[in-house]
């Protein structure tokens, strides 16, 4: 079974009946673009998954701009599209897995660990000759019924004791110019959170997909140094690609990492919340 990612050539090897295929495409900038290229093509049998309806709930005052969704909710979805307990699923987008980075760590957070990720995304299924459809096929539904594990993610709380503690590396998986606080095009407010290092998403890509897991372990050590994995938490904008750099981490057998959920998006909620830039 695949925990990580797989390539688009294993998944055509391996594509059965009883695999479930989530189309995760999102774009911030225009929220229907995903479900658009959903229905002009995706991989036969695929069913969609919308950041924003599926793999978030509603933004509250206090919340980042993708809050955690209701995890009940979530599972009855996932066995409402045939997910069942020993299922292989696999996950995928058009933008190096960014996206369903979150599809895939929401899973791991119910407990199903046969979830992988679409290694290059729906460019390279096509890429390697994989089949595009347009239709919509019915679901046999699965009987998965996970439960959220809460210690995959801190809340703003357990971040700010931790922090207080200097017991963990804080990763923002945000661009450099975001993080340094040079341009901020989503938030209100930009800068980082003070102490945090920065591990831009598209490092763990080489040509679009990931890099060797040796030369991510190497990569990924550099950067949290004699830190533990399980004490390296996540963050990017919103709680979303910060799970990129889970996956590379676990990717390179550095397992155990959490996310911050709320990531920047709400650390700024709170105007007392210092803020560092350069």
């Amino acid at each position: 079974m695949y925990s990580t990612i797989i390539s688009a050539h294993d998944l055509q090897e391996s594509l059965s009946s009883d695999w479930v295929v989530f189309d995760c495409r999102f774009s911030l900038a225009d929220t229907d673009a995903g479900q658009a290229a959903y229905d002009a093509g995706h991989i036969p049998g695929a069913v969609y998954l919308h950041l924003d309806h599926d793999l978030s709930s509603e933004i509250t005052p206090e919340s980042g701009r993708h809050p955690l969704p209701d995890m009940a909710q979530l599972a009855t979805r996932f066995a409402e599209a045939g997910v069942s307990g020993q299922t292989q699923v696999v996950v995928y987008d058009d933008c190096g897995g960014a996206m369903a980075a979150r599809a895939w760590w929401l899973l791991g957070c119910l407990g199903h660990k046969n979830v992988a990720v679409l290694d290059g995304g729906y460019p390279a299924w096509l890429g390697a000759g994989g089949e595009e459809s347009q239709s919509v096929e019915p679901q046999v539904e699965g009987d998965f019924s996970g439960s959220c594990q809460s210690s995959c993610y801190l809340t703003v709380r357990q971040l700010q004791t931790e922090l207080a503690q200097a017991s963990i590396c804080l990763v923002d998986a945000r661009g450099g110019e975001r993080f340094r606080g040079d341009v901020e095009p989503i938030d209100p407010v930009a800068g980082h959170i003070p102490g945090a290092v920065n591990r831009p998403l598209t490092d763990n890509l080489d040509q679009g997909v990931f890099k060797s897991p040796d030369c991510l372990r190497d990569e990924w050590l550099a950067v949290i140094g004699d830190v533990a994995p399980k004490q390296t938490v996540h963050m990017c904008g919103s709680g979303i690609t910060a799970c990129h750099n889970q996956l590379a981490m676990t990717i390179a057998g550095l397992k155990g990492s959490r996310i911050y959920a709320g990531s920047w998006s709400e650390w700024i909620r709170d105007p007392q919340r210092p803020v560092a830039t350069g």
